[in-house]
């Protein structure tokens, strides 16, 4: 996701809830955080996720399971205690310009309300099914 919001930073995120049939989808442009917050993420998240944000060449093709398990744990013997945050490891922080909320009814007469930013003000709009 990453490399894709490098060149397109347009984004949308959908939370759903199917036993409350509701939905939240947000849209907007995506900018990564400064350094220091991403520094301060990486260090809150459990060791072995931090061993693994270095072992994994995310979205590349690997040799097997048994390879990653092996670079995991050399990395695991490099840094026994404090894992530092590899270099392309990093957050995004989405700036929302349209918020839709989404509550579904059994006749299929579902609820929309959208919110969409305009002039920097948000404008409130009730959406047909």
């Amino acid at each position: 996701k990453g490399r894709a919001i490098g060149h397109q930073p347009f984004v949308a995120m959908t939370f759903f809830w199917p036993e409350l049939e509701r939905q939240v989808r947000i849209e907007g442009r995506a900018q990564k955080l400064p350094e220091a917050e991403s520094d301060t993420y990486f260090a809150s998240r459990p060791y072995t996720s931090r061993i693994g944000a270095w072992a994994s060449q995310q979205s590349e093709v690997i040799e097997s399971h048994k390879a990653l398990l092996a670079r995991a744990a050399l990395i695991a013997a490099k840094h026994p205690l404090n894992v530092p945050r590899p270099p392309h490891w990093g957050g995004y922080l989405v700036i929302p310009d349209r918020v839709e909320f989404w509550q579904g009814r059994p006749s299929r007469l579902h609820d929309r309300i959208c919110y969409q930013l305009q002039d920097n003000q948000w404008i409130k709009e009730r959406l047909s099914p």
